[in-house]
């Protein structure tokens, strides 16, 4: 039988001696903001039945797609796509076999951080001009 004395050892590698990396948190942000992407689109779902359900409703829907919640939502909402879009992006890219280095990995996930976030200041800075 196996030894099953273990001692005071982690088991696995332990948040204390590891370190998070570019391409892994470009890798865990983009899980979570698929899964972001499903939360704003149920509410715009919610926000185009209030529409169909009478005026009363949709006043009350759209109040609060309109608050400064509801617009810190849609902003988030907004970086979200370009981020998850961006990463299926550099997904299709490694899927290619390229980009799989270490040195181009961590710089195509600064691209997927920076790039979301200047797209959604461009897309939210447009929105606001016009």
């Amino acid at each position: 039988m196996a030894d099953v004395n273990r001692g005071n050892r982690p088991l696995s590698p332990h948040l204390q001696i590891y370190r998070l990396q570019i391409p892994m948190i470009s890798s865990i942000l983009a899980r979570i903001t698929g899964n972001a992407l499903l939360v704003g689109a149920l509410v715009f779902i919610w926000w185009l039945f209030a529409a169909a359900a009478g005026p009363e409703y949709y006043a009350f829907a759209n109040g609060l797609v309109t608050s400064w919640l509801g617009l810190l939502v849609l902003a988030g909402s907004l970086w979200a796509l370009y981020f998850h879009g961006l990463a299926g992006i550099r997904h299709l890219i490694w899927d290619s076999g390229h980009g799989l280095d270490l040195a181009t990995s961590e710089r195509m996930g600064w691209v997927v951080i920076l790039g979301s976030v200047a797209a959604t200041l461009v897309t939210l800075v447009a929105l606001a001009a016009g």
